[in-house]
């Protein structure tokens, strides 16, 4: 994927604004939950350390006992405990995750029940857990630590539950949302001080890219054109299976990428005949089995010249694919069916409608009819059927507009998708 940056002033600052509002947005919501996170973390750190230090509390021989009795009960010392700590509520459980005592401040109410519903991952030795819990008297945190016996080994668990101040509660939830917003004026008000700034660097940039586009693509017909007159032809075959090939994958639905390869691979799918001697890609009668073998080297002569571009090589399947055929009788691979690359499968079929269509010294150019119906009869021998297929539904109207037209239409044709797709 990428993103298609607009030469058009208005359209230049629009895009540019909408960045800046979005990229204003995401810093100042990142900070949001960075700060909400951290107050959060600031808390249940706060709500384990009132945690370690009360469960000293356990650490008396009497209170171990209670922890181990078959029948505990609530006491005055986990009450004393609680009334000491910051704790809302406090609670042991059993290995086994049962409650053994509890204490709680006068009047839980809603509270105490919302607490007790929540089922606890009781930690490990050296773990600890944590859990919020919003409700309509404020937010709480429950702390669970382990209670470790002279072993080392578990013997009960301990449950803090925290309240934290209204400052606290207020800087978890409300403060964000200032933080928010004074992010985000920041966050844009550097981005505009800086418009002119990327405003500028954004047009020299486009303007290099266009320069380095419009570069390759006059290379690209460059070299279309001298192939084209070294194999004794006009360039307009190169135009025409180009635009060919371009309308048939819009009808088959290719993605943006694949188009703008194959216009690359249309144009330069015969590049490798640079080459082959002149006695053999020049000869005028039918070409011995020695001299087809070398003909033949044309696909891979050319994958080999395209190779060394960055992006001449998008070319390459094309290239070097185009002459292979479904049933897996073509070269130079042999390949067949899928496993041929959807580009050359398609250029393949406009390939030999464009020979089929046009007139060459040693032919006259076939009926339309007459070129569908060798068409269909390679479907799955040398194409694949469903791109004959797609090519039937529309080749009259490409023939029509096309087939006919001189190089000026074409090369305006080919204009036009190039600003389409690049």
């Amino acid at each position: 994927m990428f993103t298609v940056i607009p030469e058009n002033p208005s359209e230049l600052h629009r895009y540019l604004i909408t960045r800046f509002l979005v990229s204003g947005i995401a810093i100042s919501v990142l900070i949001g939950a960075l700060v909400y996170y951290w107050e959060s973390w600031r808390v249940e750190n706060m709500a384990f350390e009132l945690a370690v230090i009360s469960a000293k509390h356990f650490d008396s021989p009497k209170m171990r006992k209670m922890l181990v009795a078959d029948k505990p009960s609530n006491h005055p010392e986990l009450t004393e405990l609680l009334e000491k700590s910051s704790f809302m509520g406090i609670r042991i459980f059993d290995l086994s995750g049962n409650v053994l005592m509890e204490a709680w401040m006068k009047n839980p109410g809603n509270f105490q029940l919302a607490v007790s519903a929540h089922r606890h991952d009781f930690p490990k030795p050296g773990k600890t857990h944590s859990n919020w819990l919003e409700n309509a008297e404020g937010d709480f945190v429950q702390v669970v630590i382990p209670l470790l016996d002279s072993t080392g080994k578990t013997e009960a668990y301990f449950e803090g539950v925290y309240r934290p101040d209204a400052g606290t509660q207020y800087a978890r939830k409300h403060q964000v949302r200032s933080t928010v917003l004074t992010s985000f004026v920041v966050a844009i008000t550097a981005l505009i001080l800086l418009y002119p700034v990327l405003l500028g660097l954004t047009k020299r940039s486009l303007s290099l890219s266009s320069s380095l586009l419009d570069s390759n693509l006059e290379l690209l017909q460059s070299l279309g054109s001298a192939i084209a007159k070294r194999d004794s032809d006009t360039d307009t075959h190169n135009y025409r299976v180009t635009l060919y090939a371009v309308r048939l994958a819009e009808a088959m639905g290719l993605s943006r990428a694949n188009i703008e390869s194959l216009i690359v691979g249309a144009f330069l799918h015969d590049v490798g005949k640079i080459g082959i001697p002149d006695q053999i890609l020049l000869k005028p009668g039918k070409l011995t089995e020695e001299e087809f073998s070398i003909m033949k080297t044309h696909v891979t002569l050319g994958s080999e010249i395209i190779q060394d571009s960055n992006w001449l090589k998008q070319a390459h399947d094309v290239v070097l694919f185009h002459h292979e055929k479904f049933d897996g009788s073509g070269y130079p691979h042999g390949i067949h069916g899928m496993d041929i690359p959807a580009s050359a499968r398609l250029f393949a079929v406009v390939d030999v409608f464009d020979a089929l269509m046009s007139s060459r010294p040693y032919k006259e150019p076939l009926l339309l009819e007459d070129a569908e119906k060798i068409l269909r009869e390679g479907a799955g021998k040398h194409f694949d059927p469903r791109v004959v297929n797609a090519f039937e539904m529309i080749a009259l109207g490409l023939y029509g507009e096309i087939g006919r037209a001189e190089k000026v239409y074409l090369q305006s044709a080919m204009k036009a998708i190039i600003n389409k797709y690049f």
